[in-house]
């Protein structure tokens, strides 16, 4: 009998990987086990990832373009912290039991059962399900990841708040150290400062951005630095944290010395990482610490071909999409296992969306940036775009940011970036004209509705230009 047993199932990778394996239960897997112990359950995505958060971004979104029309009179309204919770928990709520009801449905089908409990491994093979041992052939791990909280001297006798505190909070303090600006700390320190908190950021680097071109790292700061009043102290180091009478102090090297920056409240909001802690991945031979690269493309462990792991609990790049086409590829390769047929690699285009400027600038990037195709040696061309050349950015009243194009000789598109009102929609086009390795010469030019992508148009028409 062949048992497969999916550990994180209401996961969106999870979800992925079991809708893989149903048409393959009473035929090629005879068993399959579904675990999951969240409560309640719906996933990483729905409850404390994608939803959520862009369920308070909208708040900032709608007040920053409030306070930014000259054509509406009065102050800005205030941001209701109780009513965009009370608002995100009833959406929330809905996505999640959608999601229950979708795992519930599964185990319809003879031969798959959903357990409602944690999973350790106890063996290569043997997981301990409750109270009941099960061994299993295959198992996909699809655990998600959780807050990564860094080694900050001081840091354990301090009270912070992390990504999840702030989606949950009806209460905010008056200021704020930020540690992180990363996707997280781009996407919420604006949802802050809309709601009234004055905010200072440390970035360790010259610019936030890492996947960026310098250009849109640079057009980040100005646009936080003049469009929502953060500071954002660049080439910064945190050294150590202390609790004081008002809050919190934090003590950083700069590239002036050092210095000290106080507030009443400290968010730290660097980054995620893998939720693997009491998996007893080491029963299975698997050390996730010996090897940065202990997934393979297919989604095996280097440890254990017979164990999965994906989504954001592999580490490798911790976004939705990916999420779902890795847990695909492992349901995939646990057939193709037993069938004693080769492994496919997971490959992807990247494709990225920060929904930073409170959604209003979002940054997008699909395929290659200028840098990027640098390194992998492509010959290749870039054009460049100002928002504020459109009349219609300027329309919406949201004139800032840029885009990039990058063609390569021979006319392929390999890559777009955008910064600036409506990226995020326009990234879905420009997934399917760099996936599909459209000569730029070919992509039609003509009107489009709405008219914000018509700064595409423009970036299509100065590439063409360019290579005749």
């Amino acid at each position: 009998m062949t048992h497969v047993v999916i550990v994180g199932a209401y996961g969106s990778a999870g979800v992925a990987a079991a809708e893989g394996l149903l048409d393959a239960v009473g035929s090629e897997i005879d068993r399959l086990t579904l675990v999951d112990d969240g409560e309640p359950g719906g996933g990483l995505c729905i409850l404390r990832g994608c939803m959520p958060s862009k369920e308070v971004l909208s708040a900032a979104e709608h007040r920053y373009q409030a306070r930014h029309d000259h054509r509406l009179r009065g102050d800005p309204p205030e941001i209701d912290l109780d009513a965009v919770v009370k608002t995100k928990d009833e959406h929330i709520s809905n996505f999640a039991a959608h999601r229950r009801e979708a795992v519930r449905e599964m185990t319809e089908i003879d031969g798959v059962e959903f357990r409602h409990e944690t999973a350790r491994f106890a063996g290569d093979r043997t997981l301990r399900v409750g109270d009941d041992e099960i061994e299993a052939d295959h198992v996909v791990v699809a655990t998600g990841s959780t807050p990564n909280v860094p080694d900050v001297p001081g840091l354990d006798s301090v009270d912070y708040r992390t990504s999840a505190d702030v989606l949950d909070a009806t209460d905010l303090p008056d200021s704020g150290v930020v540690m992180g600006f990363g996707y997280v700390g781009l996407e919420l320190v604006p949802y802050l400062a809309e709601a009234g908190v004055d905010l200072t950021v440390v970035e360790h680097d010259e610019r936030p951005l890492d996947e960026a071109d310098p250009v849109f790292g640079d057009e980040i700061l100005s646009l936080y630095r003049e469009e929502f009043d953060v500071e954002v102290r660049t080439e910064t180091t945190e050294k150590r944290v202390e609790r004081t009478d008002d809050g919190v102090r934090m003590h950083v090297d700069g590239p002036d010395g050092s210095d000290t920056l106080d507030a009443e409240s400290l968010f730290c909001f660097t980054g995620r990482r893998p939720a693997l802690d009491g998996l007893g991945l080491a029963e299975t031979g698997v050390d996730p610490d010996l090897d940065e690269e202990w997934v393979r493309d297919t989604m095996r462990t280097r440890g254990n071909d017979r164990v999965y792991v994906v989504g954001d609990a592999n580490g490798r790049e911790p976004i939705l999409h990916v999420a779902k086409e890795q847990g695909q590829v492992a349901a995939e390769n646990v057939l193709a296992a037993e069938r004693g047929e080769r492994a496919r690699a997971y490959e992807n285009v990247h494709h990225h969306v920060v929904f930073s400027g409170a959604a209003v600038y979002p940054y997008a990037r699909v395929g290659h940036s200028e840098a990027s195709a640098e390194e992998a040696g492509l010959d290749h061309v870039a054009v460049h775009r100002e928002a504020a050349r459109d009349g219609v950015f300027k329309t919406k009243l949201a004139p800032r940011g840029r885009a990039t194009l990058v063609v390569g000789t021979d006319g392929t598109v390999l890559g777009y970036q955008g910064l600036h009102y409506h990226a995020d929609v326009m990234a879905k086009t420009m997934q399917v004209v760099v996936e599909k390795g459209m000569d730029v010469r070919e992509v039609p030019d003509r009107a489009y509705h709405p008219t914000t992508p018509e700064i595409l148009d423009g970036l299509l028409r100065l590439a063409a230009e360019r290579l005749e």
